[in-house]
């Protein structure tokens, strides 16, 4: 979807890159579930709506992947995002605002509903709102980048959809230069990205099948 790359470059022209974390889903799945524990899904959500810079490479990676196991999650699929994306393609901001602030409500750390929320929020020259919700996609994104190097299928980079699968390749500045090749992996697909022999590898999640 083509409102996917709309300003990520501007938004991830200065990231760097922090040291890199095995994701281990059974742990996040338990440890969001644990009231005890400090990745309870309450207390991260918690930090990630009021404070989101707050949040460490880590935490960020529990809100991330730990969608796989939530119910309340929403889908490109789902007749509201639908919806939403409809009146995006309008470019009736006003009403991406009020559609996006109730699946956002639903959903926080969908990367789709946050960018439209960003482009909205910024046609609108709402600084406040922008700001806030880029510091949450940056953190987001910032995990993804942290779960691997992308050099072989053991350090493959971890996404949760095809959708922020292209997110991260416009953030690694991987262009229509590259081939793509896939393969079926346990619990997901890898999709492998080729240029010249250069490699790059993305497994992309599918944990619910």
């Amino acid at each position: 979807m083509k409102y996917h790359f709309f300003l990520l470059f501007v938004l991830f022209s200065v990231f760097g890159f922090s040291q890199k974390s095995k994701i281990d889903l059974k742990n996040i799945e338990k440890s969001l579930k644990n009231q005890d524990s400090p990745y309870n899904y309450e207390k991260l959500i918690f930090k990630y709506k009021g404070y989101p810079k707050s949040l460490d490479s880590i935490e960020a990676q529990y809100l991330y992947y730990g969608r796989n196991f939530r119910d309340d999650k929403v889908s490109t699929i789902d007749d509201n995002f639908k919806s939403l994306a409809n009146v995006f393609k309008e470019s009736n901001f006003e009403e991406c605002i009020r559609q996006g602030k109730i699946l956002y409500d639903k959903d926080p750390t969908n990367l789709d509903i946050l960018l439209i929320l960003l482009r909205a929020y910024d046609s609108r020259k709402d600084g406040s709102n922008f700001m806030h919700h880029l510091s949450q996609f940056r953190s987001l994104t910032d995990g993804i980048k942290n779960s691997g190097d992308g050099a072989s299928e053991k350090t493959a980079y971890l996404v949760n959809s095809v959708g922020d699968e292209y997110i991260l390749l416009n953030i690694l500045n991987i262009g229509k230069d590259y081939t793509r090749g896939s393969k079926v992996a346990k619990d997901g697909m890898f999709d492998i990205w080729d240029k010249d022999g250069r490699k790059l590898y993305i497994k992309i999640l599918y944990l619910d099948l």
